[in-house]
């Protein structure tokens, strides 16, 4: 069983490692192969972008399919289906325009004005969370040759035995992790199987864009952006460092449990602090060998220690040396980070909470110096409740912001956004005017 499609994509991009260092485009199918299309990219070290194709239904059997649409009016047919199910030219024209209207809706919506990434000749992976019927991966297959790919891979972390049947020769390779017997249903091979929302397929494409160089549709291109080895104390840990030019100042985040350094709501909100002048450092709280044990997911002390060993680490490094530092953290990293700011001699300027629980810093809440963002949902009710308990136990600067209408992890329309301009405006502020770095401090 997979933990989430975060954990799926790091095991099938470890699979698929033979291609890094070919001419390859990874296509996730929206919504919930994006993000384990996103960590196949990154493992590769290739562009990410969406396949949106549309399965074109018999009239009378929608399930039928009788081809597939693409953009920029790639269409696929099959004339034996066709005509066996006696589908007149016009009752296909009529299906064809009702689906393309929808193929060119979530296209925009998903790319967000930038281009699609250009497939002729190139070695394109076609990613999904799961096959069931096959078919829609049959279409992504058929649309990318289509548009000219020279080899076409289909990769997923599970499907049916008879899988390889099921797709035929559309792809020119087939990639699994796990074909089980008896296979119900693709959600039962997931720990967590939650949907998918149509604004983190759009922060998935936004991120996988910056780190990749390529035009974000949304600001410029960074000019360090590397995956880095953190000392923290005696254990190192992986991190995502990103250095703009002339830094004004450096953020560090703390995801929350089930989460990492890959998680695309942080590298929305972080790539907002980039294009501010703002250093981004999102690291692994724990190593690998320690999350096997779920109750140092949960160790706040724990937790908060590698942030102050990571915040002096930061500290130390020739671009972030007499700059200030600020924490971002998430759910229960949001309870680390406020019990490793506590104290005047943290070294930490701001801290920003999202959808966080302060409430797990208790003990500590009443020494934290550094100004205190709370971000918090309005459809959030318990997190809310326990927000508004911490920020009463606060001495210092704070601020408790309630974004409306969203939920825990803010997947409604432009609520991320709002997160992103409320840290962005946090940090800027108080950044700006922190004194000069002091030396860390002992828990």
């Amino acid at each position: 069983m997979f933990v989430d499609r975060v954990d799926a994509g790091r095991l099938l991009g470890a699979r698929l490692g033979y291609l890094r260092g070919e001419d390859t485009v990874v296509l996730g199918l929206p919504r919930g192969g994006v993000p384990v299309a996103f960590e196949v990219a990154r493992t590769l070290g290739a562009p990410l972008d969406v396949i949106v194709v549309r399965k074109l239904g018999v009239p009378f059997q929608p399930e039928l399919g009788m081809g597939a649409i693409g953009e920029d009016d790639v269409r696929v047919i099959d004339e034996e289906i066709v005509r066996m199910a006696h589908v007149s030219a016009d009752e296909l024209a009529a299906v064809e325009a009702r689906e393309r209207a929808e193929l060119q809706r979530r296209a925009e919506r998903f790319r967000g004005g930038r281009v699609r990434i250009p497939l002729r000749g190139r070695t394109v992976v076609v990613v999904d969370d799961g096959i069931a019927t096959g078919s829609t991966a049959r279409a992504a297959c058929q649309v990318a040759r289509a548009h000219g790919a020279a080899r076409v891979v289909l990769a997923v972390p599970v499907a049916p035995p008879d899988w390889t049947e099921r797709l035929g020769r559309d792809p020119d390779e087939l990639v699994c992790l796990e074909t089980p017997t008896p296979f119900v249903a693709i959600g039962q091979w997931y720990a967590d199987f939650s949907q998918t929302s149509d604004q983190e397929v759009v922060d998935c494409l936004r991120q996988a864009a910056a780190l990749s160089g390529q035009p974000t549709g949304v600001g410029t291109v960074l000019p360090r952006n590397e995956e880095i080895d953190v000392q923290a104390g005696p254990v190192r840990l992986a991190g995502c460092l990103t250095v703009p030019e002339g830094p004004r100042g450096f953020v560090l985040f703390a995801h929350g449990s089930g989460s990492s350094r890959y998680s695309p709501r942080n590298h929305f909100v972080a790539t907002a602090l980039n294009r501010a002048g703002l250093g981004t450092l999102l690291f692994d709280l724990l190593t690998v060998e320690e999350e096997v044990d779920r109750a140092n997911v949960f160790d706040i002390e724990l937790l908060a220690r590698r942030l102050v060993d990571t915040t002096a680490w930061l500290h130390a490094l020739p671009e972030v040396q007499g700059l200030p530092v600020g924490l971002f953290g998430a759910s229960t990293g949001a309870g680390a980070a406020l019990w490793a700011a506590a104290g005047p001699d943290a070294g930490v300027a701001a801290v920003v909470s999202r959808g966080g629980r302060p409430d797990l810093a208790a003990p500590r809440l009443a020494e934290v110096s550094a100004p205190t963002l709370l971000i918090v949902g309005g459809h959030d009710e318990v997190v809310l409740e326990l927000n508004r308990w911490a920020q009463a136990q606060l001495r210092c600067e704070n601020r408790l912001a309630v974004v409306p209408g969203a939920t825990h992890l803010f997947e409604e329309p432009g609520t991320l956004d709002a997160v992103a301009d409320l840290a962005r405006e946090w940090f800027v502020d108080h950044l700006a005017r922190a004194p000069q770095p002091a030396s860390r401090p002992d828990l």
